[in-house]
């Protein structure tokens, strides 16, 4: 140990003067700007690199971009990539370290690399597309069909935001008419709880409400600061909304760039007044297919008329002249039988009179005078005509001739063998 100790002071500027000739120059830098403020032109960063898979901090400083610099370095930066210089980038920057006794360890900005971020940006934004795509829920929202019937829409969008007038202006008219029902549900679209806020707010929210899933999911937002589309670009929200079975419309508000939810959206529009525009026209076309395919039941079914119309004109002629001819064919059949049983009826008359006739002589022949009349005679006992010897029941018999009756008494009857 020396036998004089230094101040910090010393010992603070012998470190500023080792910073000094060591880092003397300038160097390329990669790390995230953590946090960000301006005051008076002044650029104040808060530098951070991180461990790739578990995000711990494993290093961070101050940095400064000050004002005569950042109005040539932030403009150049802003310009070149489209993007805001905000915190949450990662950013490729040309730094020269500054130690200070009274104020610590901090470095100056001097220049920002854009397409590093740009670059960077677009990485992580590849990486979000390819595992959806391995995965095979990149194209699965937007291979479902287009909602039939639109009843209800759950619109997701900041609070306020630039282009949500717009929207609900159209939309109110809609809404008004009965034709469809909006549901606005608000979501911070900026940070890292963006993605959070959309699911926590939005969908998790409508689950929480209703018992059945909206016919349409609408996420929009207004124009803004191109970096912000950023905090959207998010693996866990666009894998959420790719496994929704509802259709999901996203009209983000920016032409040229696109974010993951474009990729995923079963429909994309620019603005949040095309998405209101999307729904009127769906609903509208619908209508039309409606109508078209109630003129053409109508068309149909007038021709299915006249044709069964015809038809049964076609069978009642038919019936007609199939009737009249069975009735015509029924009264010759009936003039024949009549004919035939007229014809039958004489002759068995005839018959019946000549066997009348056959039998009146017949009887007129059987006469008991005529019988009596040829040498026969009618034998009685007890009064009655009996016509075998067992039929004597009494010892006396009265036998009747043609002119005149004998008593006799009975002395013996003699039987044929």
């Amino acid at each position: 140990m020396s036998d004089h100790p230094l101040s910090l002071n010393e010992y603070l500027a012998s470190v500023r003067e080792v910073i000094q000739m060591t880092f003397d120059e300038p160097v390329w830098v990669k790390a995230e700007i953590r946090n960000l403020t301006i005051k008076g032109g002044h650029y104040y960063l808060e530098l951070a690199e991180k461990e790739e898979d578990t995000d711990k901090i494993i290093a961070s400083c101050k940095a400064t971009i000050w004002k005569f610099t950042a109005a040539k370095v932030v403009l150049k930066f802003e310009r070149e990539s489209g993007i805001e210089l905000s915190k949450d980038l990662n950013v490729l920057i040309r730094i020269k370290a500054r130690f200070d006794p009274q104020y610590g360890f901090s470095v100056n900005v001097e220049d920002i690399d854009s397409s590093y971020t740009l670059g960077d940006i677009a990485r992580r934004y590849q990486q979000i597309v390819d595992r959806l795509n391995k995965e095979g829920l990149l194209h699965k929202n937007r291979s479902l069909p287009a909602p039939f019937d639109i009843k209800s829409v759950l619109v997701i969008a900041p609070l306020n935001a630039a282009g949500l007038g717009d929207f609900k202006k159209d939309a109110d008219v809609l809404d008004q008419a009965g034709v469809c029902h909006f549901v606005y549900h608000s979501a911070t679209f900026q940070g890292n709880t963006a993605p959070e806020s959309v699911i926590s707010s939005g969908l998790k929210q409508w689950a929480s409400d209703y018992k059945d899933p909206p016919d349409l999911i609408v996420i929009i937002r207004g124009g803004g600061a191109v970096n912000d589309l950023a905090y959207l670009n998010d693996y866990d929200l666009a894998a959420l909304l790719c496994k929704r079975s509802v259709p999901v419309w996203v009209g983000i508000g920016h032409e040229k760039d696109r974010t993951i939810l474009d990729e995923i959206a079963h429909r994309s529009f620019d603005t949040p007044s095309k998405v209101i525009g999307g729904i009127r026209n769906l609903i509208q076309e619908r209508a039309r297919e409606v109508m078209d395919h109630l003129q053409t039941i109508k068309l149909l079914s007038q021709n299915q008329i006249s044709a069964y119309q015809s038809q049964n004109d076609q069978y009642m002629n038919m019936i007609k002249t199939l009737t009249t001819s069975r009735i015509s064919e029924a009264h010759k059949n009936i003039d024949t039988l009549m004919e035939s049983t007229r014809y039958f009826a004489q002759y068995q008359l005839k018959l019946a009179s000549s066997h009348i006739e056959s039998l009146i002589r017949e009887t007129l022949i059987q006469n008991p005078k005529h019988v009596l009349g040829k040498g026969y005679a009618i034998v009685r006992s007890n009064n009655l005509a009996i016509r075998s010897v067992q039929q004597i029941t009494d010892s006396s018999i009265e036998i009747e001739l043609q002119d005149g009756f004998i008593q006799a008494d009975v002395k013996k009857v003699i039987r044929h063998d």
